[in-house]
């Protein structure tokens, strides 16, 4: 497969990971057409929203394929259907979803909503474009998570892995979107590829994470709260790295096949898409705090130690997320490679870009 001349359905568009998708389609990519569909939902600050699409308008101007931009949501099942109808989508990627583990918590109705019933409105939409001489959706690619992994003790997190035991609603939410996607993938014959992912971050990313909040407090001078007393461990993820395995997967569709006694095996995959190398959150957050100083987002003379406080692990959270990465190595032949530094550099660089031009402290939605 290749993009060039494809028509490609992106949802999330104006979110993190999608809007950084779809700018790279646009870049590399020739004569495709790419429809980005997003809620533009107050979940946090909308201006970030914004801000990533005036950057996707700028990249479009540049590009061979043609952008578009819709506002709505994934549950609103006349959209979906109206927006099949006219393009005729080859590949979907649906990275349309609430997120936050903490908020389902509290917001449970919005993630029922856009996560189980918003994807099964993806899903129906994929399998009726298929069928009576018309080729239709040709790949499903889809985001899951990996907190489906729950509180497992066993590292690193393999895809093989048992995903029963989900320790929030929004981790079981994202496990019913895999059952889900499965079913569909062999009752329909529907080629499709989930994706888990593993604490992405970078610039321009949501400030509901743990990173952008850290940068948002310390630089008003406020305590930061690290979890677990500091015993957490997280596999992060750049976003260009994460970025870079969805455009492998979305040019390799998993075949269906049969195996050795005949029975039927569906066109259905699943990858873990992190770094594979879990960091603790203490060095984490000095690691930022050291590059917000070189941003000078930070005073030179910062006393980081000042301003962290350590207490007990919340709800909903898990000790230690570790990314199992050999399916994608074996299959795709790439392994995520960008190095903590090197990453929270660039973000620092960003938000002292973003927010040091005429605004003096962060969006107040933005504050914990």
């Amino acid at each position: 497969m290749t993009l060039n001349h494809m028509t490609i359905l992106l949802t999330g568009a104006a979110g993190f990971i999608g809007s950084n998708l779809a700018g790279r389609i646009l870049a590399d990519a020739s004569q495709c057409t790419v429809v980005g569909l997003d809620s533009m939902n107050d979940y946090y600050d909308p201006r970030l929203k914004e801000y990533r699409l005036s950057v996707l308008e700028q990249t479009a101007k540049n590009s061979k394929s043609i952008w578009k931009f819709i506002n709505g949501s994934i549950a609103d099942k006349d959209l979906v259907d109206r927006l099949f109808e006219e393009y005729r989508f080859d590949i979907v990627v649906n990275l349309a979803a609430q997120a936050g583990v903490r908020h389902s918590i509290s917001h449970p109705d919005a993630y029922i909503e856009s996560n189980l019933v918003g994807f099964h409105r993806i899903l129906e939409a994929c399998r009726h474009s298929r069928g009576h001489g018309a080729p239709g959706v040709q790949h499903l690619v889809y985001a899951s998570s990996s907190s489906v992994y729950g509180g497992s003790r066993k590292v690193p997190f393999h895809e093989e892995d048992q995903v029963d035991t989900p320790v929030s609603l929004y981790a079981a939410t994202k496990k019913s979107d895999e059952l889900m996607a499965y079913a569909y993938a062999k009752l329909y014959d529907l080629p499709v590829t989930g994706l888990r992912f593993f604490t992405v971050y970078g610039p321009a990313g949501r400030p509901d994470m743990a990173y952008f909040g850290f940068a948002d407090k310390l630089r008003r001078g406020q305590s930061i709260q690290i979890f677990n007393y500091g015993n957490c461990k997280r596999d992060f993820t750049y976003i260009d790295d994460v970025v870079e395995g969805i455009m492998r997967v979305m040019l390799h569709s998993p075949p269906g096949r049969r195996q050795e006694d005949g029975v039927p095996v569906p066109p259905y995959k699943i990858y873990n898409v992190g770094h594979g190398h879990p960091e603790n959150l203490l060095d984490f957050v000095t690691v930022l705090q050291q590059e917000l100083v070189n941003a000078e987002v930070l005073p030179a003379d910062y006393q980081f130690e000042l301003y962290r406080e350590l207490v007990p692990m919340q709800p909903g959270d898990v000790p230690e997320t570790y990314a199992d990465t050999s399916a994608l190595e074996r299959d795709l032949g790439y392994k995520p490679s960008t190095d903590l530094r090197t990453g929270l550099r660039k973000f620092a660089l960003w938000y002292k870009e973003f927010y040091g031009c005429g605004l003096e402290t962060p969006p107040e939605g933005n504050r914990k």
